[in-house]
C-alpha cells in the first residue's frame, strides 16, 4: 500500500514538473515574440520617417549605441547617397524577425535582426535590415539599417 501511494505521489510529481517546464517555454516563447513585436512597432515607425525624408528626425530617433557610432551629418550623408536613388517607397513586407541577445560586433544586449522585402520606385526588389535594440530607457531603438 505504501510502495503504491508513492507511485502515485511521483507520477503526480512527474506530471506537475513537467506541465511547469511546458509553461516556461510557452512563456520564454511569449517574451520572445513580444519583444519581435514591439521592435518591429519602433523598426516600422523609424522607417515611416526615413520614407519621408525625415533623416534627422530618424537619428535622433536611434539608439543611443547607434548615435554614438555615426554623427547626425554622416547619417544624412549615408541615407541621401543609399535612398534618395532608388526614389519613393513602394511597398514593404516583413519577411522575418529573429531576436537575439549577442551579435556580432555589438555589445551584448537585447536586438532584433528585421528583414522586409521591399520594392522602390527605382529598385522593384530590395532587402532591408532594420536591428532595433532594447535601449537604456527602455524603448526599443534602431541600432542598425542596412538596405541591399
Amino acid at each position: 500500500m505504501v510502495a503504491r501511494m508513492w507511485q502515485v505521489e511521483s507520477t503526480r510529481a512527474s506530471r506537475f514538473l513537467l506541465l511547469a517546464l511546458l509553461l516556461g517555454i510557452c512563456a520564454a516563447v511569449q517574451a520572445q515574440q513580444k519583444h519581435e513585436q514591439l521592435a518591429q512597432q519602433s523598426s516600422d515607425a523609424w522607417l515611416a520617417l526615413v520614407d519621408s525624408g525625415k533623416y534627422d528626425d530618424s537619428w535622433q530617433e536611434a539608439s543611443q549605441l547607434f548615435k554614438a557610432a555615426v554623427t547626425k551629418e554622416q547619417w544624412q550623408g549615408a541615407l541621401r547617397a543609399s535612398r534618395d536613388p532608388l526614389g519613393k517607397m513602394l511597398s514593404r513586407k516583413l519577411k522575418n524577425a529573429t531576436y537575439s541577445k549577442t551579435l556580432p560586433g555589438a555589445p551584448d544586449g537585447e536586438y532584433v535582426v528585421i528583414q522586409y522585402e521591399s520594392s522602390f520606385e527605382h529598385k522593384q526588389s530590395a532587402v532591408e535590415t532594420v536591428t532595433p535594440m532594447l535601449d537604456k530607457d527602455g524603448k526599443w531603438r534602431v541600432s542598425g539599417y542596412f538596405i541591399k
